[in-house]
């Protein structure tokens, strides 16, 4: 039996894959599915590709071409979540600020550098217009980690989706001063160049299966409920949520789609020039449009 390992946040975006791990439909061909979730975002799934400590990864688009563009071994076997993510700027209950214009000097809080938190606080940087050497960064791991700052009386934003971290500002334990989407759909399938040596027909069964839990999905009458009881979510977020939100159900892949997520990753100074499609694509796997 061959484990295939596949690690992605504990969030609502990748209740799919709980249930594929959940189902095991290729233990008959010899494959069991072990899902991982890691609380500390892209950046430290990324180094698990690297260390291999999992064959696929469902990173944040941004922290994926990052690591392309500083050479990493990576392959997009598929996008996960097609429409941008909406990220909330957090901070602590007693902040001195009511908004972020009044901001002059800000501190950032981010799970690791080169992940979503710290690549999004750049993009908000420039919409704020605030200097890059003005800019200071603290690593706190995770969402908890964030809390545990606020609590010692940081001044730190922190980006985060905005529905996981809902609970916490309800519970008074931070506030939202404002939110930002992502300007380019927000989650991929990642596998590793080393991985895919091994594992290339695996990892497209599984994108495959994945987009087909996705479709049922669609028409699941009691999808708000499932994802409440699942990930602890109030039954309004969930529904506006979902109002929100695409998952990815087909292997296409638009160049026009492409083009834009690269211009818009060089405009932040996310990465330096833009890839060419076999650089980061398992592309024997996927339709590209156009």
């Amino acid at each position: 039996m061959k484990t295939f390992r596949i690690v992605g946040v504990p969030e609502h975006f990748n209740l799919p894959f709980r249930i594929l791990a959940k189902e095991q439909p290729f233990e008959k061909e010899g494959i069991h599915i072990e899902w991982i979730e890691e609380s500390r975002g892209s950046g430290q799934m990324s180094q698990m590709l690297k260390n291999s400590e999992a064959e696929m990864a469902l990173l944040l688009t941004e922290s994926f071409f990052k690591e392309i563009d500083q050479g990493n071994q990576f392959k997009l076997v598929g996008f996960h979540v097609k429409s941008p993510l909406i990220w909330g700027v957090h901070t602590r209950p007693d902040f001195p600020y009511d908004d972020l214009k009044s901001i002059t000097n800000p501190q950032f809080l981010v799970s690791r550098m080169g992940s979503g938190s710290h690549l999004m606080a750049l993009v908000l940087a420039e919409k704020m217009n605030w200097s890059p050497e003005k800019l200071h960064f603290e690593i706190v791991g995770n969402l908890d980690g964030a809390k545990d700052a606020f609590q010692k009386g940081s001044n730190g934003l922190f980006l985060w989706e905005k529905y996981t971290t809902s609970p916490e500002v309800k519970k008074g334990n931070m506030i939202r001063l404002d939110e930002i989407p992502s300007p380019w759909p927000c989650f991929v399938m990642v596998a590793s160049e080393k991985a895919l040596n091994e594992f290339s027909e695996i990892a497209i069964k599984v994108r495959n299966q994945i987009y087909s839990i996705v479709q049922s999905l669609k028409t699941q009458a009691d999808l708000i409920n499932t994802i409440s009881k699942a990930y602890t979510l109030d039954l309004e977020d969930v529904n506006q949520w979902l109002l929100q939100t695409s998952w990815s159900d087909n292997n296409q892949i638009s160049r026009i789609e492409l083009e834009k997520i690269f211009k818009d990753l060089i405009h932040f100074g996310i990465i330096s020039r833009k890839p060419e499609i076999s650089d980061f694509a398992l592309v024997e796997g996927l339709k590209i449009l156009d």
